[in-house]
């Protein structure tokens, strides 16, 4: 390593540990309980209603609905129930080929995958780390055919039924966009918004553009309900659906049990929508919080030649649920050191996700040229983002 790489590693390492104080060890993202948390939660142990129904499960779907804007919201028990609902009931079926990002967390694949369906894999823009709408286009136009109103992949004879652009970090995908491609290939949109609560698109909340969308709120979320998730639909039959199956499909009945679909074991339990009605509660504040240590870091990485943080589309107001940083070309050769250099200094750092068609399980699944993903997946790192940093920030 040359001088100048051991100091552009080591500039950023001091600066980064000043900012943050890190004399004690910073983690990624942690969860924030300073409201009514231990009332809710307190209150629900001592109604004996713990389990999959009770009032805290229904003030959470609906305040929830109230909050993004949607008709209806579904919880379940985590973000990758939720996708595998909203891909069901958007009648995805076996053999199915569903668009998703390579650049993704492993649930959009494995949720696509529970369904015997198959991800296929295109490109993030550079703009929003999410699908690439005009590249998406472009692709379509050579390797597809409508046939009796179906979108097919000319080169598997597959039908490509969806498509699930992931708003990676909280930063939402060109919507309006991907929309006129899906429109004009007649596909449904199923929108990935794990990371998205509180992110909005032209002033309307991620969960809204497509005919369903699912959201995570596992512990390292903007707010959490420890492990947990929820569906968001404007159509409310759709929602009526989704609830029953989540319920196993089970007909109301006072001592029958009858059940009339293959139903799953999905809804999220009273006592954690108790603690996500508190945290719910709260968001606004939160991501009041998060947005301004995304300015700090802005300008803090504003001094340092090299690097380059990445910011919110022109387009939308993102959570910034995680803060990421992307080293110049020059430099991305750097990036494990730097992660070496930062985590064993209490800076809690890591890269993007490896790219799906990179894992042994998918590796043989259809795919564009995903050259942008894989120049992001060389150069970016993901820093301590908790909301509480905002205020603790030295710089």
């Amino acid at each position: 390593m040359t001088n100048e790489e051991k100091f552009f590693i080591e500039n950023i390492r001091k600066k980064l540990k000043q900012a943050l104080n890190a004399e004690n060890f910073i983690p990624l993202h942690e969860p924030n309980f300073s409201g009514n948390e231990n009332k809710y939660v307190s209150e629900c142990v001592n109604t004996g209603w713990v389990s999959s129904v009770g009032k805290f499960v229904d003030s959470f779907e609906k305040n929830l609905a109230e909050y993004t804007g949607v008709k209806r919201a579904v919880a379940v028990v985590n973000g990758t129930s939720a996708l595998h609902i909203s891909l069901i009931s958007v009648g995805v079926k076996a053999n199915d080929e569903i668009l998703i990002p390579a650049l993704t967390f492993i649930a959009t694949a494995n949720a696509v995958t529970y369904c015997n369906a198959i991800p296929h894999f295109v490109d993030s823009a550079d703009d929003t780390l999410g699908i690439d709408p005009i590249k998406l286009e472009s692709y379509l136009r050579e390797i597809s055919e409508i046939r009796n109103g179906f979108c097919y992949n000319k080169l598997t004879d597959r039908r490509i039924s969806a498509v699930v652009p992931m708003h990676t970090f909280g930063h939402p995908v060109d919507m309006e966009k991907l929309i006129e491609v899906a429109e004009k290939y007649n596909l449904v949109i199923v929108e990935d918004c794990a990371e998205s609560i509180g992110s909005f698109y032209k002033n309307i909340h991620t969960g809204n553009f497509g005919k369903v969308a699912a959201i995570s709120f596992n512990g390292n979320k903007t707010i959490t309900t420890g492990g947990g998730g929820a569906v968001l639909t404007n159509d409310e039959e759709l929602g009526k659906f989704i609830k029953h199956i989540t319920t196993q499909a089970k007909i109301p009945h006072r001592w029958e049990f009858s059940h009339d679909y293959i139903g799953y074991n999905y809804r999220m339990p009273n006592i954690n929508a108790a603690l996500g009605c508190a945290q719910l509660e709260q968001l606004n504040s939160f991501i009041e919080k998060k947005r301004k240590l995304a300015v700090k870091y802005k300008n803090l990485f504003q001094t340092i030649e090299g690097i380059k943080f990445f910011e919110e589309p022109k387009f939308a107001k993102s959570n910034y649920w995680l803060n990421a940083i992307i080293l110049e070309k020059k430099y991305q050769h750097l990036r494990d050191e730097l992660l070496s250099e930062l985590n064993d200094n209490n800076i809690m750092s890591r890269p993007i996700w490896n790219l799906m068609y990179k894992m042994k399980m998918y590796e043989n699944c259809p795919r564009m040229n995903c050259e942008t993903a894989e120049e992001i997946n060389r150069r970016l790192i993901n820093i301590p983002s908790s909301a509480k940093l905002a205020e603790d920030f030295k710089k």
